[in-house]
């Protein structure tokens, strides 16, 4: 049987493939340089030419960023994370957020039935800091330690595919709404945190779980639409 030999377009492929699961796996993590040429060359027993086209491509699906001066770094760790942020800047941000909040509503309720004694301990500690943020009237502060608590209500459900499917949208709505926010005088986010949520899931009472999910889902809504139409 005859063996063909690799082409390089074959061994780009390669290189390509392995450099994306180090970035997903995250052993490069976001933000990292990444190893000198000639130490991707012996890592992937590639040549030069071959290594620069692989690293070109990730350059070009937005996975790595070259720098002038600095290097290359990488700029996401996900395929689905950079395909849904685009989706969601060419989107209704009203239509993003319902879809965010139909998550929540199904993380509360796996969480409700999933949580463990360490999960609960953290989403206290989010829960402080969002009533910290709230004290100052601190608007920005409030809404990475509010998206921390769902974060951790997400994490509770132990499902790893929804928790990153979930992380996505999350951050790509949050950075959408927050250059809305920079234009928007502070307000007031004390009567928005979660405590009777997080009481239900401690409980395990799906019903209040339920009904403290839909209470917070319209006073989303109703927030965001005031924020884009003054």
């Amino acid at each position: 049987m005859a063996i063909e030999k690799a082409s390089r377009s074959t061994l780009v492929g390669q290189v390509v493939a392995q450099m994306e699961q180090m970035i997903e796996s995250g052993q490069w993590s976001i933000g990292d340089k990444i190893p000198a040429e000639p130490q991707l060359m012996d890592m992937f027993e590639v040549s030069r030419n071959t290594l620069r086209e692989g690293i070109q491509s990730l350059v070009h699906i937005g996975l790595l960023e070259a720098r002038q001066g600095i290097g290359t770094t990488v700029k996401s760790n996900s395929n689905l994370g950079l395909i849904l942020e685009k989706k969601i800047r060419k989107s209704d941000l009203l239509e993003v957020l319902e879809v965010r909040l139909g998550f929540e509503r199904e993380a509360a309720q796996f969480a409700c039935m999933r949580r463990t004694a360490e999960d609960l301990t953290q989403m206290e500690i989010c829960l402080d800091d969002c009533k910290k943020a709230s004290k100052t009237n601190d608007p920005f502060q409030f809404a990475q330690a509010d998206i921390a608590f769902h974060k951790s209500v997400a994490i509770a459900t132990h499902n790893k595919i929804f928790l990153e499917l979930y992380e996505h949208i999350t951050d790509a709505l949050q950075n959408s709404i927050d250059r809305i926010m920079r234009i928007k005088k502070p307000v007031n986010f004390e009567n928005e945190i979660h405590i009777d949520l997080f009481q239900a899931i401690k409980a395990r009472n799906s019903q209040l779980v339920l009904e403290s999910v839909n209470h917070y889902l319209n006073d989303a809504i109703e927030t965001l639409s005031t924020m884009i139409n003054e």
